[in-house]
């Protein structure tokens, strides 16, 4: 590999670590004893931190840069990513056939995997990212004031950003890219099973930056490959402003309920499609079919359909062969059932299964007697990413997206839409389905903070 500059090896965590499981001595290895383990935890906490630091002093240093100076760095870094391909799908490999060695489902080997196809695309996202407006410095509000204060509230990055991800390697530049045009030090900690596939793009990435004016650690990749980093990670409050887990249920849970980062919380996609009783069949069967079999391992496909009761005998049936044909098997309630007969890729569904988000073919199904039933349905078991209704009636339009509270809420539109890229954000650091800071994609201005900058003449208060 190129040469990397000084603190490279340190940012990107060390090579020699172990390579089994997480907390594990190695194979053959004697157990490690607790004052062990403990002197190991305590040098991973010094390595975080270490880095944090550094992340923290690049963050000063980067927020004043002009727009000009972060886009080139940018597309420095599009240009090394197709540059280096070769060297970055070898990584790939790697990890690829490691997770598939160990009985990795189909849909996280698919988030896994870089081609050259998907690695040109991903440079597309950053180039795409470098034309996107710079927040930084955007008046969000202001003013002159009775006393002639002049007030503006400015838009500024957050900092040190930390995001916790799993085995997704675009998500490694997509955080990079939207983090260095905000203006913030971003700190990587993605899955052990995507490790060398992160190694190689954070690496690339750092070398790019030389001599465009934006320091190499405001992009670093949180060194160890075991729960102690991220736990260090989670816990360096004062150096770290804010983390964004993205990722499954049990992570996000883990970051939200155990950091004392201030944690922009993203949500696992149980996403569900409604077909309505005024519902085009034709047009709700295209979209149903999209939204769950278009890219099933991502958190905007479909997860539910339901159906009302009117529209039942035109649709189910429809839908189920439609399905069937794409290899999706149902999960359905027993009124589901009755349209399939004795279909192989019908089964009976649990309450759980509606809880589910599958990344999968599969989806569960149910017939509601009312839109009311179906809102209903959304509230108990959704995960307020993206639900969707189908309907030629404005008023059940309007009653559905007044009623449903999830991130975002789409009428006679795929699901598959709620996505940064797709809502001109370019490529988001996540979805989030929280009240607070940030809803639905977060693209740059969730990036950023605010501060108010009070301008005067000598005013002084009185009282």
């Amino acid at each position: 590999m190129r040469r990397r500059g000084a603190n490279a090896s340190r940012a990107r965590g060390v090579r020699g670590e172990n390579r089994g499981p997480a907390g594990s001595a190695g194979r053959g290895a004697v157990p490690r004893s607790r004052e062990q383990e403990q002197a190991m935890s305590e040098g991973t906490r010094e390595q975080v931190l270490e880095v944090a630091a550094r992340g923290r002093a690049a963050a000063a240093d980067l927020a004043p840069l002009p727009r000009g100076v972060k886009d080139a760095a940018l597309h420095a870094i599009a240009d090394a990513l197709t540059a280096r391909a070769e060297e970055i799908l070898k990584a790939n490999a790697v990890d690829v056939e490691r997770a598939r060695e160990g009985g990795t489902p189909a849909y996280m080997l698919d988030r896994l995997a870089l081609s050259a196809d998907r690695l040109a695309q991903i440079a597309d996202a950053v180039r795409e990212v470098a034309g996107l407006p710079d927040p930084v410095g955007e008046v969000v509000r202001g003013g002159t004031l009775p006393n002639g204060l002049e007030l503006r509230q400015l838009r500024v990055p957050l900092g040190v950003v930390g995001i916790i991800y799993e085995g997704r390697p675009n998500v490694t530049v997509d955080a990079a890219a939207l983090t260095l045009k905000s203006g913030n030090a971003v700190l990587l900690r993605g899955s052990s099973s995507a490790y060398d596939s992160n190694v190689a793009l954070v690496d690339v990435m750092r070398d790019a930056l030389a001599g465009t004016g934006v320091p190499g650690d405001a992009i670093q990749l949180v060194p160890g490959r075991d729960r102690e980093s991220v736990k260090h990670l989670m816990r360096a409050r004062g150096l770290v402003d804010v983390l964004i887990p993205r990722g499954g249920a049990s992570l996000i849970n883990s970051v939200v309920e155990e950091s004392t980062v201030p944690v922009i919380e993203t949500g696992v996609g149980n996403c569900t499609v409604y077909v309505d009783a005024a519902a085009d069949v034709e047009m709700a069967l295209d979209i149903l079919v999209n939204a769950k079999t278009q890219r099933p391992s991502v958190c905007n496909a479909a997860e539910t359909f339901l159906v009302h009761k009117d529209v039942a005998d035109a649709f189910v049936p429809r839908a189920l062969a439609a399905l069937r044909d794409k290899g999706v098997t149902v999960h359905g309630d027993e009124r589901v059932r009755e349209y399939g007969g004795d279909a192989e890729n019908i089964v009976a569904a649990t309450e759980e299964d509606y809880r589910t988000e599958y990344l999968s073919l599969d989806i569960a199904a149910a017939v509601v007697d009312s839109l009311d039933d179906a809102v209903r349905h959304i509230r108990a078991y959704s995960s307020g990413h993206t639900e969707a209704i189908i309907t030629d009636s404005q008023q059940a339009a309007k009653r559905f997206v007044a009623l449903v509270d999830s991130a975002a809420v789409a009428v006679n539109a795929s699901t598959r839409f709620t996505d940064g890229g797709e809502f001109g954000f370019g490529a988001e650091i996540g979805i989030s389905t929280q009240k607070l800071h940030a809803r639905g994609p977060m693209g740059l201005p969730e990036l950023t903070s605010t501060k108010y900058v009070i301008t005067g003449e000598g005013h002084l208060r009185g009282v």
